[in-house]
């Protein structure tokens, strides 16, 4: 299925109406957009089951909702100017996360590790500090640096503390986030090929993410956690 072109339509209506009155009054605009994008989640969760294990059931459940928590912002907007979605790898055994993100000029999957908590972070940290050459191997594979170009995320200025900032892997011990992102274009977001595109992009981090879920399930001493 195609995404249909009413979805980035409302979409750029929406930023320049981004009010509730406006949103009100085209309700039964967004409702279609989101019935559109509900039917691509669900067939890109169909393409990602053919390769992965996934908790999520359905696209819907996989979407984010579109209203914005304006609480504790400067930004008042009460909307989101784009659709998102997330599928959750399933079982103990299998971390990261998929993301994909929808917007007129604004496309693209992304996967990984937003917000890793304490501990999964310096698990990570001790893994790359003792031998970080299977992962650049993992993140420099063609495939890999082709789709991803490399590791984004935020990183420290400096080595984190415990750790020296002499050591020869400081570039990746200075990451705090591990997501890697790859964009669309309008046209590829609109054709009936996107889910397939979207799932290949995925499949090209599994490599990572698996090395990763072993890490983060097992100690320094490759003893399993769970």
């Amino acid at each position: 299925m195609s995404l249909s072109p009413r979805v980035f339509e409302f979409l750029l209506a929406l930023s320049e109406n981004n009010h509730r009155d406006w949103f009100n009054a085209h309700k039964d605009w967004y409702q279609e957009a989101h019935a559109s994008v509900i039917e691509l989640a669900d067939a890109l969760l169909e393409e990602m089951n053919k390769h992965d294990h996934l908790e999520t059931e359905t696209g819907k459940k996989s979407l984010f909702r579109i209203y914005r928590d304006v609480r504790f912002r400067k930004d008042k907007r009460p909307y989101k100017e784009h659709w998102a979605g997330g599928f959750r790898r399933a079982t103990a055994k299998l971390r990261g996360g998929y993301y994909f993100h929808l917007a007129p000029g604004n496309s693209f999957i992304a996967g990984g590790f937003w917000g890793p908590n304490k501990e999964d972070l310096l698990r990570i940290r001790q893994e790359i500090a003792a031998d970080a050459e299977e992962l650049r191997e993992i993140i420099t594979a063609p495939e890999f640096a082709a789709t991803f170009g490399g590791l984004q995320g935020d990183q420290l200025k400096t080595a984190p503390k415990g750790f020296s900032r002499e050591h020869p892997d400081v570039d990746l011990l200075r990451y705090k986030q591990f997501i890697v992102q790859h964009d669309f274009s309008d046209a590829d977001v609109h054709t009936e090929e996107f889910p397939e595109m979207a799932s290949t992009a995925f499949q090209a981090m599994r490599p990572w993410l698996n090395y990763m879920s072993e890490v983060l399930t097992t100690d320094a001493n490759g003893v399993s956690l769970i």
